[in-house]
């Protein structure tokens, strides 16, 4: 089987609260969807680019033009049928992993489909229901992360995750501790930090966190180890990890002692596969991160969290958290007890809610084999 068509669409979604990290605040997205179409059927996909290159290199418009120019000129001969066989075909081109990713796990959730299997077990999936947990941006002031956090646990989230910055971290880790107690709580730096704030990660060590996600710069994996070996919390590292390679490296000089595995960071299922498969062996935990996907990212990351693997809570949070409308039908939901159940249905398990994506699409570009 082979693609027949590959038509990427750009949408525009509102957040309905903006997201803020150490390195900008979000209000609104603009996302490519992928649909792949092989024998009638089609499969989606989400690049998780964001509109400028801040969390990593990518961003809206180089994914669009790598996908359109390079990504799917190297699958036009490709069979599918192995989807295995997309990331391999993929593997020149350097870097650009979401642009990858994005036609990568359209592949998957097309095969799926015309294998009559859910995602989440074609990939291997252990558990149709996973635990899931919440990140919580950077709040205008401290009584709004309080009364933010609480509410996320009266939802039912099983691990809290709060950004920090410079200047916005022990007391605001403090202050959560103070109301909360024991919760399960994290805390992610997106590489806001460097070894020369040694005393304020320390001081973050007293704190009984599940972990520091990506204190120091992406790619610094040297100065994690020096890092780790002071603090008694866990660091996981996020940016710094692109592939399984990477993984290896990390894991052998001792960088982190916990992992998240975000799909388009890493170029796809089957690199993350590969990831996950390299940490389980080494006894370390992963967890799924997330990029503010629309509803068909999000049920990829719910898919790969299924894998025994992942034995944290992921940020595989509620759809309706993020937007007042979304892209699919079930739309992404947690339940009380803070888990998301997968459905059996094929492929990523859930409608395409094509009249709402037309209505949001700003622009479209289709590619179609000569003799479909």
């Amino acid at each position: 089987m082979r693609f027949d068509s590959v038509t990427l669409r750009e949408i525009a979604l509102d957040l309905i609260a903006p997201f803020e990290t150490s390195f900008g605040r979000t209000t609104d997205r603009r996302i490519i969807l992928v649909e792949a179409r092989a024998d009638g059927a089609s499969g989606w996909g989400e690049c998780v680019a964001s509109e400028g290159p801040f969390f990593n290199e990518e961003f809206t418009d180089g994914a669009w033009e790598v996908i359109r120019q390079f990504v799917i000129p190297r699958l036009v001969e490709v069979e599918i049928d192995d989807p295995e066989a997309v990331s391999a075909a993929l593997k020149p081109i350097r870097g650009n992993r979401m642009a990858r990713a994005a036609v990568e796990t359209a592949a998957w959730d097309l095969v799926a489909r015309h294998r009559g299997l859910p995602l989440w077990r074609m990939l291997g999936g252990s558990r149709q229901a996973i635990d899931c947990g919440v990140s919580i941006g950077l709040q205008p002031s401290t009584e709004g992360l309080i009364e933010k956090v609480r509410r996320e646990l009266d939802s039912g989230y099983r691990r809290i995750k709060i950004k920090i910055a410079p200047g916005r971290d022990v007391a605001l880790v403090a202050a959560v501790r103070d109301r909360f107690g024991d919760i399960v709580l994290s805390v992610d730096a997106n590489s806001a930090y460097s070894l020369a704030d040694l005393d304020t990660l320390e001081e973050l060590d007293q704190f009984g966190l599940l972990m520091m996600e990506q204190p120091l710069r992406p790619g610094d994996l040297i100065d994690h180890a020096k890092l780790q070996a002071r603090l008694s919390t866990a660091i996981c590292l996020d940016e710094s990890v692109v592939d399984d390679e990477s993984c290896r490296q990390a894991l052998e000089i001792g960088a982190c002692r916990i992992v998240n595995i975000k799909l388009g960071r890493v170029g796809g299922h089957a690199e993350a596969r590969r990831i996950a498969d390299r940490c389980a062996d080494a006894g370390v935990p992963v967890w799924c991160g997330g990029m503010l996907e629309a509803g068909i990212g999000r049920m990829h990351n719910a898919a790969m969290s299924s894998l025994g693997a992942f034995t944290l809570p992921g940020d595989v949070s509620d759809s309706r958290r993020y937007w007042l409308d979304d892209i699919v039908e079930p739309r992404p939901t947690v339940e009380p007890d803070g888990t998301m159940r997968l459905p059996e249905l094929p492929g990523i398990g859930v409608a395409i809610r094509r009249e709402r994506i037309e209505a949001l699409t700003k622009r479209q570009w289709t590619w179609e084999r000569a003799s479909a």
